[in-house]
């Protein structure tokens, strides 16, 4: 088996980006999901709510030092990934309350007249820890602005035996994984508790339920049924519908295309 793809999505909700090699953090990949954008009452804005979501793009400077993020007829607006100072506010994701640092200018501007919507642009500093939820988390597990755990893995097996089902195939997009794992059964990653991908190893605590964010064509924002309804189907238990697997690091350390994978 081998890491196929690597995937960060710098803002929450928005576009990803591949990379050939990447920091593997204690809280995620580097850049993976510190921004966050919030309606008007300050809740947190995804593609559950907002499918025009995956229209936005977002690319990384070639220094590592500035985010650039567009928008459909909208101009390409860079940000810095880091900023000393601002001002912070306290955002709630999912249960969790943590501190924020706001993003002003014309790119939230650009960005709620995209979703037809007022909202703010935040950033979560690098000193702030958003523990993993228990009683998965363990002392030191921390996450960004992911729903709830640092990593996400799919494997393209399991992909591909859902859409044997299918009457129209749906790409590896559709789970907004941060790495792809090729090589193995279908549904291996639920059968382990810890895999080793390169030279780090994970732990593997749960499986990923799975919500309508699946069901948005992440090429053009449409939404549709599938393919959480074939999922449905055979993959739920307890009302939730699963697919893929959270990841905790055990170590920080390089991730690179290629990789040799072996579950433990």
């Amino acid at each position: 088996m081998r890491l196929a793809s690597l995937h960060v999505y710098p803002l929450k909700g928005a576009r990803g980006i591949s990379l050939e090699r990447a920091e593997a953090l204690t809280g995620g990949l580097r850049h993976d999901r510190r921004f966050l954008l919030l309606d008007a009452d300050g809740k947190f804005v995804t593609q559950r709510s907002h499918p025009r979501l995956a229209l936005v793009t977002t690319a990384l400077s070639a220094d590592g030092r500035s985010l650039t993020i567009g928008t459909p007829g909208g101009s390409a607006i860079e940000i810095p990934l880091a900023a000393a100072g601002g001002s912070r506010r306290v955002v709630r994701i999912w249960d969790d309350d943590v501190e924020a640092v706001d993003v002003h200018g014309p790119v939230v501007e650009q960005l709620s007249e995209h979703l037809g919507a007022r909202c703010s642009l935040v950033r979560m500093p690098e000193d702030v820890v958003r523990p993993v939820e228990t009683p998965y988390g363990m002392p030191g597990d921390r996450v960004g602005f992911a729903d709830a755990y640092p990593y996400l893995l799919a494997t393209t097996a399991s992909l591909a035996e859902l859409n044997a089902r299918l009457a129209e195939p749906v790409p590896m997009n559709r789970f907004r994984p941060n790495l792809v794992i090729e090589g193995g059964a279908a549904y291996d990653e639920e059968r382990h508790a810890r895999v080793r991908i390169g030279a780090l190893t994970f732990r593997m605590p749960k499986r990923c339920s799975r919500c309508q964010v699946t069901t948005v064509d992440q090429a053009t924002g449409a939404v549709g049924k599938e393919p959480l309804r074939t999922l449905a189907s055979y993959r739920s238990e307890d009302n939730k519908v699963y697919f893929a697997q959270n990841m905790i690091p055990t170590a920080e350390g390089t991730l690179t295309v290629g990789d040799d994978v072996e579950y433990l």
